[in-house]
């Protein structure tokens, strides 16, 4: 089922993202055994799809094929295959697209990328794509793939202002487009103001908040830094205050995204996704007690 019928729902849709494990050989397949043993937890709350990510620099490509693959054969869930421009020409992502397009994939996260381990600036690479509308007008050319975009509640960190990032999303929905996916965030404020400068530059496809339950104080820190996302004070003043109670941290954690999810489905987003990092219980306990009908 493509994106766009996914999101002509008429109750919020459930997705999760994971990424795939590292390791090699035995190792990694007990690591691909656990994650979907912790997948099989949240098939309950009838997900319409399963994102799964794609490495710094395309460093997890086949990889990431190969647990798009199982997602879709062994859960029998449609997959959200993530690609981004990093290191890849025109020829090579044609070739790709068409890959995935034979194996019965319906649907992909087209993004820019982070650069390869090491390095701090992006590179065009060349014969291929600079931005991410670049690569979404390809892929929309040249196949019929459902194709998802990464949006920024709070501005993308690269970007020289707010309002560029709009005209920038813009950009990558006219290009082909079918469903917004944002960063996460933990203030909804900026998700509603992000909503509304989107319709104001008449972007009308769904936009999709997605969801990191806080679980522990290293990684809030780690996810404010790498993404700029902006933590209020009254959640972290909280998580500094019982930062060396990993089980407290992880109760306020969850508390405070139910709270969070209740204030964005009061407001009839049309769905919920949420970056598991791999890890069933903190979603479950979210999702369970969110009660969607």
């Amino acid at each position: 089922m493509k994106l766009k019928e996914i999101y002509n729902s008429k109750k919020p849709v459930i997705s999760y993202e994971i990424f795939p494990p590292k390791g090699e050989g035995a190792e990694l397949k007990v690591k691909i055994e656990t994650l979907f043993q912790e997948l099989n937890t949240l098939l309950k709350y009838n997900p319409s799809f399963i994102s799964v990510t794609y490495g710094a620099g395309g460093s997890t490509r086949e990889r990431t094929l190969e647990l798009v693959l199982k997602v879709k054969n062994e859960l029998n869930i449609q997959p959200l295959l993530h690609f981004t421009c990093v290191g890849t020409e025109k020829e090579q992502t044609h070739q790709y697209i068409k890959e995935v397009q034979d194996a019965g994939i319906e649907n992909i996260l087209a993004l820019r990328g982070d650069p390869p381990k090491g390095e701090t600036k992006f590179v065009k690479p060349e014969n291929g794509f600079g931005y991410a509308n670049e690569l979404v007008e390809f892929i929309s050319f040249h196949t019929d793939l459902g194709i998802a975009v990464a949006g920024y509640p709070e501005g993308h960190q690269e970007c020289a202002s707010f309002e560029q990032d709009i005209i920038n999303l813009k950009k990558k929905v006219d290009a082909g487009a079918d469903v917004i996916i944002t960063q996460l965030f933990y203030d909804n404020a900026f998700f509603f103001n992000y909503l509304e400068k989107a319709h104001k530059a008449k972007i009308d496809v769904p936009i999709i908040p997605g969801i990191m339950i806080i679980t522990n104080v290293s990684q809030v820190e780690r996810m404010t830094t790498m993404c700029g996302c902006t933590i209020p004070d009254k959640i972290m003043s909280k998580l500094k205050e019982y930062q060396d109670d990993n089980k407290a941290v992880s109760e306020i954690g969850i508390e405070y995204a139910i709270n969070q999810c209740k204030e964005l489905l009061a407001s009839d987003v049309p769905g919920l996704h949420f970056c598991t990092l791999n890890k069933a219980s903190a979603t479950d306990r979210v999702l369970k007690e969110l009660d969607i009908k």
